[in-house]
């Protein structure tokens, strides 16, 4: 059986990555599997070097494609173009797709209309927000794919709703759990501290990324005003990419109090999240590594796909309203139980798999 991953973001490799060491344990132990890993190029980084695919346990993509830093649809339609030529060369049984870039959406359409079956991991989930394109992607891809792995039991509800159950009768709908889990549990033993930063013993993480946040003046300084008071009472840092730095500045934003740092790798933020008494971000990634770390999160957006987060009271959901931002930092001291199984206990890869090899 042959396998061509489509993976356009540093992300999409370290969710993939569990998957693909996987693949290599089944194959040890005889299974009849080949990966091919497609690299779309859409989100360029430069920390994505051979010594990141070696230190991330993570295999190199045999196809890079080279298309970012354009719009949504001339960067789309060129994927489907490529990642076409190379299905067609490749000949695969299966295209598998992770969450909801516009790799994702590419190649789940180059697949589809070469009539390949299309397994999309991370399924199911939905922001009820149409004006986010990453909405717009996950929405589509469910509807095409042939296998839809749910990591949370609400994903698989939002298909259920969506009439998944009833109309989509080629598709079928897999509880998985997530492979962020997986990833975070094998990761934990390869945490790196940073180097060159003064860290206290007890500091808040924060991340600020979002343009919902960074382009919008009264957000910003809501944010900001509210992390400075934080950071009173205790040490926050604060990775920023340079655009955001670069807003801050231009802004003339007061960070004074803040710890600021450039953005770290994969490895050094498993050992922030692990050693912080607490994370503040508009990250969607970073609020699920926080509960796998068992630490608790505030969300400085108005929505989240991850609610069993905030529903079963490890995150909350402030907006850019300094006065709830504040008023859950007092709260964020509430221990919870983080034993809680909610994304499968690190066994979703496997589940993946399985289920990919028994339909052929």
């Amino acid at each position: 059986m042959k396998i061509v991953t489509i993976l356009g973001a540093r992300p999409q490799f370290i969710k993939a990555g569990s998957v693909s060491r996987e693949i290599a344990r089944q194959v040890k132990n005889g299974v009849d599997i080949k990966e091919v890993i497609v690299h779309t190029g859409q989100h360029y980084d430069v920390n994505m070097s051979d010594i990141f695919f070696e230190e991330m346990q993570i295999p190199k993509p045999n196809y890079f494609l080279g298309i970012g830093g354009k719009t949504h649809g001339a960067m789309t339609g060129q994927m489907i173009e490529k990642i076409e030529e190379v299905l067609v060369k490749e000949r695969p049984e299966w295209v598998m797709v992770y969450g909801d870039t516009n790799s994702t959406l590419a190649g789940t359409i180059a697949a589809t209309k070469l009539h390949i079956k299309v397994a999309h991991i991370e399924a199911g989930l939905r922001s009820f927000n149409m004006r986010m394109p990453e909405e717009v992607n996950r929405i589509l891809t469910d509807r095409v794919s042939s296998l839809l792995f749910c990591p949370t039991r609400l994903a698989v509800d939002n298909l259920t709703n969506e009439g998944f159950d009833t109309w989509k009768t080629n598709a079928e709908v897999i509880l998985s759990g997530d492979v962020m889990q997986d990833g975070a549990i094998f990761y934990k033993d390869f945490a790196q501290k940073p180097i060159d930063i003064n860290i206290s013993d007890d500091f808040v993480l924060c991340t600020i990324h979002r343009a919902e946040n960074t382009d919008n003046t009264t957000r910003l300084n809501n944010i900001v005003s509210a992390l400075n008071e934080i950071a009173e009472e205790k040490q926050v840092i604060l990775p920023l990419h340079p655009r955001t730095k670069s807003i801050l500045e231009q802004g003339g934003y007061d960070v004074s109090n803040l710890t600021i740092i450039d953005p770290v790798g994969y490895l050094n933020m498993m050992w922030l999240i692990d050693h912080c008494s607490l994370v503040m971000t508009d990250s969607g990634g970073l609020q699920k590594e926080a509960f796998f770390f068992a630490r608790p999160c505030i969300t400085m957006r108005d929505e989240t796909e991850w609610v069993e987060l905030v529903d079963n009271g490890f995150n909350v959901i402030v907006g850019a309203n300094k006065e709830k931002i504040i008023g859950a930092y007092s709260e964020s001291n509430i221990t919870s139980n983080y034993d809680m199984d909610l994304y499968g206990l690190g066994k979703a890869s496997r589940i993946i798999l399985e289920k990919i090899v028994s339909c052929g």
